[in-house]
């Protein structure tokens, strides 16, 4: 056990460096192409935080363990908007592009609004992961359209890295970030398990949470460094990649069954989005006190789960 505990704190450690990297590179990056950081949070950030998720939930598809590969997604969107986008509001309040508010956030709710309806008839089916891996080729396509048509000429004042340094940063960052979300959610999971907690509620929990860590993580540090359009674009971003592409590989590979549980907490996690999407749209940021809200819903859904 004290081997279990020693891997978990390296993970922790990836995490936040890893994470710190990253941010560095991708901000290079938008300020090279003259690509709008919230795009760059949108693709690149946001793909790569949500590597944990997709190792973890396409793998479980390809075994079967259909409950961790739904719970791992649905509770891993739901802490992305209570606890990422809320903590990171409460430590530093942050701006919201008015792009994610028009445009990402609606298409996160109309894909969890369109998994909620495949989960219905109890599977999400073969077809139903075409259709989600279509709709989510559809989305970055119109992403790099858009990126290509909205170039920009850098105003800020912080010089950009050469390229090669930035990719290498970017590399070493994404490397980071799976191998401490792995090590994390592993860790986890042993320690967990040894508590006697059922696979769904593992991973509702403490997979989703784990493998959430790196968008937890990088969110922090790009609403630290002023990178508004990283924080919340990689937020979004993470979701919409959860359930289109995730989902849509891990349902693929093998069809996957939905319990009746499954369904409660599908409603959760679009609610939680919904609300974070009324609380972007009234006033284009997300405040200390919305902040400290969803992070309290989040702790109240917790509690819910463990006596569920």
């Amino acid at each position: 056990m004290l081997l279990t505990v020693i891997l978990l704190i390296i993970g922790f450690v990836l995490l936040v460096k890893g994470s710190d990297v990253f941010v560095d590179g991708s901000s290079s990056v938008a300020r090279l192409l003259g690509i709008p950081a919230v795009i760059v949070g949108l693709t690149i950030v946001s793909m790569g935080t949500s590597a944990p998720e997709a190792a973890v939930s396409i793998t479980a598809g390809i075994k079967g363990s259909n409950e961790i590969a739904l719970a791992n997604l649905v509770g891993s969107n739901t802490f992305n908007l209570l606890m990422v986008a809320g903590i990171s509001a409460v430590i530093t309040p942050f701006a919201v592009d008015k792009i994610v508010v028009k445009r990402d956030f609606p298409i996160c709710l109309g894909i969890m609004a369109v998994t909620i309806v495949m989960c219905i008839d109890g599977t999400v089916s073969r077809v139903d992961g075409i259709i989600l891996l279509v709709i989510f080729a559809a989305y970055i396509v119109y992403l790099i359209r858009s990126a290509i048509k909205n170039r920009e000429v850098s105003e800020e004042d912080e010089e950009p890295m050469p390229p090669m340094k930035s990719a290498l940063f970017i590399l070493i960052g994404i490397a980071a970030v799976i191998i401490g979300g792995q090590l994390v959610v592993n860790s986890a999971k042993i320690i967990a398990a040894a508590f006697g907690m059922s696979e769904t509620l593992i991973g509702l929990t403490i997979v989703a949470i784990g493998t959430s860590l790196p968008e937890l993580v990088t969110s922090i540090v790009a609403a630290r460094k002023g990178q508004s359009g990283i924080a919340i674009g990689n937020v979004v971003g993470s979701n919409i990649f959860n359930l289109a592409f995730v989902l849509g590989m891990s349902s693929t590979a093998n069809a996957i069954a939905v319990v009746p549980d499954a369904m409660i907490d599908a409603f959760v996690m679009i609610g939680a989005n919904a609300l974070g999407f009324i609380f972007c749209f009234a006033g284009r940021k997300l405040t200390r006190w919305e902040g400290i809200l969803c992070v309290m819903i989040y702790i109240a859904y917790t509690a819910y789960l463990l006596v569920r």
